[in-house]
């Protein structure tokens, strides 16, 4: 079993709902949202079965020691101790050749959230195998890169965190071209708006290649409004 520490939206928000029937699974309840479409579920098939999120922790085994359990109850009291961060403006864009919901601009107070996370919940990640280190490709990271991958058992943490919420595999030009338009019809609604990092959730792959699903999720602590 791995666990991951990611954001997602609430399970009746809006944008959970536009990325649920895109990408045709809900991780919240494990269940097909729409039927099979054989042009687009190969294009989605990787986000589909890390479901819907932003990552904040990357997926890992527990460490000797520790458990399910524990792991939730250590994310709760981190949740409650942190004011949700709000992304001011949600861009569609195509990073590393795969479509994503990003922020538009720098959010440093959503970085700082992401690398108090990275370090508060290192004590329950198991030691990566080497097999988990070569599927990183580690020959094409940078040192850094690198370096944070056998620290922290992931390579894009600290400054080399992205923010992005995948809503398709790797694509080549022409399929991009394609796919953009379709990606902006559907979530309209949501692109250009703010997003509110409202909560950490839990989600738990129970079998190597299993789907990732919701086990909980925590709400992270409203903006306290400055008193005039």
């Amino acid at each position: 079993m791995r666990a991951a520490l990611y954001f997602a939206p609430p399970r009746d928000a809006p944008l959970t709902r536009l990325a649920a029937e895109w990408l045709g699974r809900d991780a919240f309840t494990d269940e097909p949202t729409r039927a099979p479409d054989a042009r687009l579920d190969p294009l989605v098939a990787d986000p589909a079965r890390y479901g819907f999120h932003a990552t904040v922790k990357a997926p890992f085994r527990l460490a000797e020691g520790t458990g399910l359990d524990a792991l939730d109850a250590a994310l709760a009291r981190f949740a409650a101790e942190r004011e949700a961060p709000t992304i001011g403006r949600l861009a569609l864009r195509r990073i590393d050749g795969f479509f994503a919901l990003v922020p538009a601009g720098a959010e440093p107070r959503l970085d700082a959230l992401s690398a108090d996370a990275v370090r508060r919940f290192a004590p329950f990640r198991a030691p990566l195998t080497p097999a988990e280190i070569e599927r990183r490709r580690p020959s094409g990271l940078t040192e850094r890169q690198r370096t944070y991958l056998g620290r922290w058992g992931y390579p894009y943490v600290f400054e080399e965190f992205r923010f992005h919420m995948t809503l398709t595999g790797r694509t080549g030009d022409a399929e991009a071209a394609e796919l953009e338009p379709l990606l902006r019809a559907r979530f309209r609604e949501v692109v250009d708006g703010p997003l509110v990092i409202d909560a950490l959730v839990l989600f738990v792959e129970r079998e190597p290649g299993a789907p990732f699903t919701v086990h909980s999720r925590h709400a992270l602590r409203p903006i306290a409004l400055p008193v005039s």
